[in-house]
């Protein structure tokens, strides 16, 4: 049976056979197919002579019925900023209901009460609906660094004629049904230059060759237990496969290019998919969402009005931040919105007094607004720039010259950042988790040794921005045409050794140890004695072991970082060798 013989029938079941016009219009296929559907009905026993549906087509409708849903409510919604840094995306409200309890009245509409509901990012906030809608919660760990296609597999044996939907849907008439007879995904018919389908002419949905655009994927499917075998199959391999860590769960519905569902097409005014603030607005420009804390921020900071907050993008997630790109009274900024678990890891008033040391001295972006409580930061865009390349021999020159001309001038501040007092610090954070790593209490021992020699080559402290990576050097055009260098990010800034910062950035770059000595080259123009080099490479060790440390406090929070986790806890373990080596060579120990 084709699609268009069970959109007959589904007509048949709804309205009595009148003519084949009436049918025609009741299905939205043409006279032709209405006639050649009938034909093939009645010759394979679903329609009897009067066009009523059999006993046959009854036991059809009662095999594939929707007994059950899955929402998926697990992901951050980083498109959706400044809202998704204060609620998930499932709560977002539309005329003053939330998107996810719009969905499950829907689906209560049609007789479905048996939902399961995956949630991750700010699972808490869905607890209620387990007493509201007598729903099933069930938790992704790893929602932070896996994509929904994971979601998917931890409820794969409950798809069996089951409704898949994202959380973030508006449906202004009800999508859902007490009745289905096959398998299908629905697609808008706004084309979408960012979607990877198209419908064609057999109501098949086939990938689109490189960025043609097709339909817009919307993202609710039906699927029946035969095809929901073929998903649960797909899902299990896939989620084995690193590669697809990052997959929507479409990826299990592809057999080649094709889906193997169906296409079920939705007008675009019908079924909206809310990714972005800008779209909550079109939708609903009272929404209690738009008028969150960091619009009403952006608001007061630079005089204006919600209304002129405009063309909303997020950023790349920072391994610490959220921050986002904003137009106001056609000007562009940055705003900078803490992430998780900050509060314990960063001083904002500390922050504040590093702007204001280095308030004047054209060295880093324009702040616009800074809170030292809350580490709100508004910076104006810079239109334009670009980060150093750490494998470019000019950009690493020109950035070492710009850091040495920094720590030369010799500022000062009341704070110091301690390289030893932060590893305890963030360890202390695990409360009492045991690292991953099996020789951590090793290799600590071992880079705390290296805190004497440190101490005694030390020279005088300046304020040393501690967080000097490629990254956060900004290549910037002036106005005259001119390419200056803004170091920008100063949250670590404090006291130190100024050569902290030369070790800071060769880690973060991975830098092997050929090219640590020919940073500290480029920084030392004048020529690096002995001493100094290795007192690098012990704050190599040690810096390595903090931010190991840190990536082990963000992983419990849910944040993963991948191999620059795993390098750093390397780093510590493999410079302290070569700080061994290096003075046994002179005849000299720790």
């Amino acid at each position: 049976m084709n699609k268009q013989e069970c959109d007959i029938m589904n007509s048949l079941r709804s309205e009595p056979f009148v003519n084949q016009r009436v049918l025609s219009a009741l299905s939205r296929h043409s006279l032709g197919i209405v006639n050649r559907s009938l034909k093939a009905l009645c010759a394979e026993g679903y329609l009897d002579d009067s066009m009523c549906l059999t006993k046959k087509a009854h036991t059809l409708f009662q095999n594939n019925a929707p007994k059950r849903a899955v929402i998926l409510a697990a992901g951050y919604g980083m498109r959706m900023v400044p809202i998704n840094t204060e609620l998930p995306k499932g709560l977002i409200e539309v005329n003053e209901e939330p998107l996810i309890e719009r969905l499950i009245k829907q689906l209560h509409e049609v007789g479905i009460h048996e939902i399961r509901i995956v949630v991750g990012f700010m699972k808490e906030h869905y607890e209620y609906l387990i007493d509201t809608f007598d729903v099933e919660l069930i938790v992704n760990e790893e929602y932070a660094n896996k994509n929904n296609l994971h979601s998917m597999k931890l409820v794969k044996d409950y798809i069996d004629n089951a409704y898949i939907i994202p959380c973030d849907i508006w449906c202004d008439c009800n999508p859902f049904s007490s009745q289905e007879l096959y398998s299908w995904y629905m697609v808008s018919d706004l084309i979408d230059n960012d979607s990877s389908v198209r419908v064609n002419r057999k109501m098949e949905l086939v990938k689109v060759p490189g960025e043609t655009g097709g339909n817009a994927m919307i993202g609710i499917a039906y699927l029946s237990a035969t095809d929901a075998q073929y998903v649960r199959d797909n899902l299990e391999a896939k989620s084995k496969d690193p590669s697809y860590d990052g997959a929507f769960w479409e990826e299990a519905l592809y057999d080649g290019n094709r889906m193997m569902v169906m296409a079920k097409v939705a007008h675009s005014l019908d079924v909206v998919e809310i990714n972005t603030y800008e779209q909550l607005r079109e939708l609903d420009s009272n929404s209690n969402q738009l008028k969150s804390d960091a619009i009403r921020v952006i608001s007061s900071a630079l005089k204006s009005n919600p209304d002129d907050v405009t063309d909303i993008s997020v950023l790349k997630k920072g391994m610490t931040n959220r921050s986002f790109l904003f137009n106001c009274k056609n000007k562009k900024y940055i705003m900078r919105i803490p992430g998780e678990g900050t509060e314990f890891l960063i001083n904002r008033r500390q922050e504040a007094a590093v702007y204001t040391a280095i308030d004047g001295k054209h060295i880093c972006d324009e702040i616009a607004y800074i809170n030292p409580e809350n580490g709100y930061k508004i910076t104006e865009f810079l239109s334009g720039s670009r980060v150093c390349n750490p494998e470019s021999e000019e950009d690493l020159q020109k950035c070492m010259r710009k850091l040495r001309w920094f720590h030369e001038l010799g500022l000062q501040v009341e704070h110091e950042f301690s390289i030893f007092g932060q590893i305890e610090f963030y360890e202390s954070l695990w409360k009492g988790v045991k690292s991953v790593y099996r020789d951590y209490a090793k290799t600590k021992a071992n880079v705390q040794t290296l805190k004497k020699y440190i101490e005694d080559h030390c020279g005088n402290k300046v304020l040393t921005h501690i967080d000097a990576v490629p990254d956060n050097f900004l290549f910037v055009t002036n106005k005259q045409g001119e390419e200056e260098i803004r170091l920008i990010d100063w949250e670590y800034a404090g006291m130190q050794d100024p050569h902290v910062d030369i070790a800071m950035f060769c880690i973060y770059s991975l830098y092997d140890r050929a090219q640590v000595d020919h940073l500290i080259d480029l920084y030392f123009v004048e020529g690096c004695t002995d001493e100094v080099r290795i007192k690098i490479y012990c704050y190599i060790a040690a810096c390595g072991l903090l931010w190991s440390n840190w990536c082990e406090y963000k992983r419990q929070l849910g944040v993963e970082f991948g191999e620059y986790s795993l390098r750093q806890y390397r780093y510590a373990k493999e410079y302290y060798r070569i700080v061994c080596d290096e003075l046994e060579k002179r005849g000299e120990t720790l």
